[in-house]
Parts: C-alpha cells; structure tokens; sequence
C-alpha cells in the first residue's frame, strides 16, 4: 500500500500527539524523505571558501603596466581672414595663447594588463601578445608592491595570441604552474586571477561554460568559456582549477558595455604550454605545415560527395611544392584522420597540423572517391606568410562577347586568351568562367562569383561548358540533389561550392 505526502504528514500529526517516543521515530521517518526541517549542516555557512586557494596563487599573479610614446596631433589651424585684417592680430594672439600653433608634441599612453609568473628563479611571465604589443616600456607589478621592468621580451605569438617576458629577480619569485586543459569538463570550477580596470589582485569564481569555442581572434581558436567576472585589465591573466593550476589564460571578453557580461574566454592550458616551450627554446614558434586549402562539408557538398555533413575536412587545393602535394593528397579529398587523430570538423585539422613535429613522416587517412586511402606525408614548417587569408574578391559583372550558356542560374563563357587577360587568369587554368548569375536562382544564394572559374564538375575535370551541363545530367539521372563544383578566382583561392537544383 503506497502513502502520499500529505498522507505522512497528517499520519505523523496524529501520532505525536500520543507521544514523544512516536514523535521521534515520524521524524526520522520524514528526514529518510528530505523532509526534516533544518538545514544539512555543511551548508549552515554557504558554499566551501576559495581562500585557501587564492591565498596561495595570488603572489605569483602580476599587474602588467606598458607604455609607449605616440605623436601628438597637429595644432589647430588660424581660421582665414583677409591679409591686413584688423582681425587678424586677435586671432594671431589667441590662438597662440591657446596653443593652437604650437607645433605637434609627443605624449605618453600607458595601459594595463594581466600576467603570472612561471619560472620564479628565472624570472619568466607569461601574459598576451596584445598587453605589450608596441610597448616601448613594460613593468612589472607584483603583489606585494614590488616592481622589476622587463629586460627581454623573450617571444611573443600573435596567432594565440601569448608573449613570454624575462625579468631579472632580486630573489626567487612565487610562480605557478600548469595542469591540463584537455581533463575539463563543462561545469568545473576555475577561479580569475587578474588586475581588472587596474585595481590589482583580483579573484573571481565561475565554472566552465563551454569548450573549443571559436570566436573568430586566429586561425587556432580553441577558447575555454567561463562565467568567471573577467574584465579590461584581466587579459593575460590564469585561469586556475580548483588544485590551484593554470589550465587557461584570460585573453577576451564579449560585452556590449565593457564589463564582464559572464561570458569570457581563455586560451587552453594545452595550447598555452606548447606555444611557451617554443617561445622559449627558439623565441617563436614553429608550427606544422600541409600545404592545403580547406574548407567545410556543408549539407550540400555532403550530398554530392556522399559523406555526412561535418564531415573531416574538404581539400580545395593543394600548394605546389607543399608536402601535401609531394604525398598524393589531391583536390576533392577529405581529410578524415591526421597522425592517427580524427579529424572530426575543417577547423580542427589546422590545429593538428600545427602542432604536428615538423619533417615527421605522418600517416593521413582520406576518403577519395568514396573509397579510403592512406598517405604518408612529412610535415612542412609553416611560413607565416602562407598563413596569412587572402579576402575573396568581389568580382564584378563583365560581359563575354562570346557565346555564353546559363547553367543552374550560372552564365558561363569560354575561358578565352582575352578572357584569361581580364580577369588575370594565366594559362595553366582550365575551365569555363562565370560571367554573372541569375539573382533569382539557388547559385546566387552560393559562394560563387562572376569572375570565377569552374574547373571541376563532380571531381571531373572541366574544359567546355559541355562538360558542366553533362555533369548536371548525369547528376539528375542518378536522382541528385546538386552538383559539386570546384571553382577558382584569379588569386588562386580554390573552393568547392554545391549548386542545388
């Protein structure tokens, strides 16, 4: 026989009216419950106190203050009257008192940031690039009032955006030291460290709110997300667990006013101690290099290609030269698996290049033509130029003099000697060039533009219009959705682009 609540709870009024003994055994019935009417007593004095925590990190916790010399504005200009003007006199003399002529000074702009003490016996700090960017002084501020300035700004990395600093120490310095980023969960506990709008030594408490955020800062994104109060002035600053080490360093915020909205961002702990070995053995960092333009597999692009949305990485093309090229990889492949790690979305395979031991001979599984092969390529340093995107042009409306065909709302024209001149196209492309695109169609909703070249219809090459409208064909009779298009600008940026029907 099942009782309700309100049941116990009358049943126990009646009964401890006959008795104390009975009142007794209702009450520990009713605690078996959760319904006793006291607080647990652990929770009597609030939640467990970080004190112990933050008293032992916050000496290795420093204020970062730079400052550089930018030039002044010129002086305000003598406003025009005519020459022997009774008025000219009076605005000669007011303005120079004023110092409107005076002629354009130099100031000093200061700014402030966050940064923590590694190695304490070497003196080294870790903060970001963008604290000490341009700074023509950087000091040092520590908990206890002390100050060292900054002899060497050992390496700084601007796609992470970390620098490593050196001062010299008087005596050993607090440090503190790394835990692992990768052993986080949503939902963990991490504490702030920093120096926000300059008011030094100050700790917050937040948890975890998300991972592998991209936010759009470089080309490795991989942010851990805290609720954590960060503000201007935290940027550099650690990220502790609850063990009291760093598994993230505070770099942005997103606000509309300014202030912590809850939602900050920190690079990983895993990322920030591989950059900083670098940073210190060489003074920059080297990182791994393929040789590939990629790109994502949309739910289009995974329709013609057969494979789900999100899918590894999509090569657009390959480098000359590049490793990639020298191991076979080959437009239209992707990438499922590099150095036996999946690859499991486009930008997660940038990061595992990166960090790929360069000259190393690495196994990289690929889907080609339905069918999975594997290739050994040996690992390229990156040049930070081969790094740096190209915006795609814009493209504008020419009109062919040649006979032109519209293909899936695509007008598309022989690839001509004339046509290669204007729009700087050289002889090694292949294929037929876009003219302009019906505004009305599915092509206008896609990444391609007039300007640009087909050179491939559903990974078959393509020379004559013919070859596009046969793709199309052979697409429809099979029951297809959209046909698979790699196309080419004048810069050489290559991408694949599915058109629906």
């Amino acid at each position: 026989m099942t009782t309700t609540l309100g049941q116990h709870m009358t049943a126990g009024y009646r009964i401890a009216r006959r008795g104390t003994a009975r009142k007794a055994l209702i009450l520990a019935a009713l605690a078996t419950l959760g319904l006793g009417a006291g607080p647990a007593p652990a929770q009597e004095n609030g939640p467990k106190s970080v004190a112990p925590v933050a008293e032992k990190l916050i000496d290795a916790v420093v204020n970062i203050s730079t400052s550089q010399i930018a030039k002044g504005p010129e002086g305000v200009p003598l406003p025009q009257v005519p020459k022997g003007s009774p008025f000219e006199d009076f605005f000669e003399d007011f303005f120079n008192k004023r110092g409107g002529r005076a002629p354009p000074s130099d100031r000093k702009v200061s700014s402030l940031g966050s940064g923590f003490v590694i190695d304490g016996t070497e003196g080294l700090i870790v903060t970001n690039n963008h604290v000490i960017d341009g700074a023509d002084e950087i000091i040092v501020n520590f908990h206890d009032g002390s100050k060292l300035k900054v002899d060497k700004v050992v390496g700084r990395d601007t796609k992470t955006d970390l620098a490593l600093l050196k001062v010299t120490p008087k005596k050993p310095l607090a440090a503190v030291g790394f835990g692992s980023s990768g052993t986080l969960r949503v939902g963990d506990w991490v504490m702030a460290i920093g120096n926000p709008f300059g008011l030094g030594g100050s700790v917050t408490v937040g948890i975890i709110s998300a991972m592998q955020r991209d936010i759009n800062a470089g080309p490795y994104d991989d942010f851990l997300q805290t609720d954590a109060a960060i503000n201007k002035g935290n940027s550099g600053g650690p990220l502790f667990n609850m063990d009291g080490q760093v598994v993230g360093v505070n770099t942005a915020i997103i606000s509309p006013t300014g202030g912590s909205i809850g939602i900050g961002f920190a690079v990983p702990a895993d990322t920030v101690t591989a950059v900083i070995s670098q940073l210190k053995e060489f003074g920059q960092v080297k990182r791994g290099w393929l040789g590939v333009k990629i790109q994502s597999i949309s739910e289009d692009i995974g329709e013609s290609l057969g494979v789900p949305e999100n899918t590894g990485a999509l090569v657009a093309g390959v480098t000359p030269e590049s490793p990639a090229a020298k191991g076979g990889i080959e437009p239209g492949d992707v990438i499922l698996k590099f150095d036996g790690k999946d690859v499991t979305t486009m930008r997660g395979l940038p990061k595992l290049v990166a960090q790929a031991q360069i000259g190393k001979s690495v196994a990289v599984e690929v889907l080609r033509q339905g069918q999975k092969k594997t290739l050994t390529i040996a690992v390229g340093m990156l040049d930070d130029e081969e790094s740096k995107p190209e915006p795609a042009p814009e493209g504008g409306k020419e009109q062919s003099p040649h006979p032109s065909t519209t293909v899936l709302g695509l007008v598309l024209a022989p690839l001509t000697d004339e046509m290669r001149s204007r729009f700087g196209f050289d002889a090694k492309i292949n294929g037929v060039l876009v003219t302009d695109i019906d505004p009305a169609s599915q092509a206008a909703s896609k990444n391609v533009r007039p300007g640009d070249v087909i050179t491939e219809a559903q990974q078959e090459p393509v020379r004559e219009i013919k070859d596009v409208e046969a793709a199309v064909e052979k697409v429809k009779k099979a029951g297809g959705k959209s046909v698979l298009l790699l196309v080419e600008d004048a810069k050489g940026d290559t991408r694949f682009v599915a058109i629906p029907f």
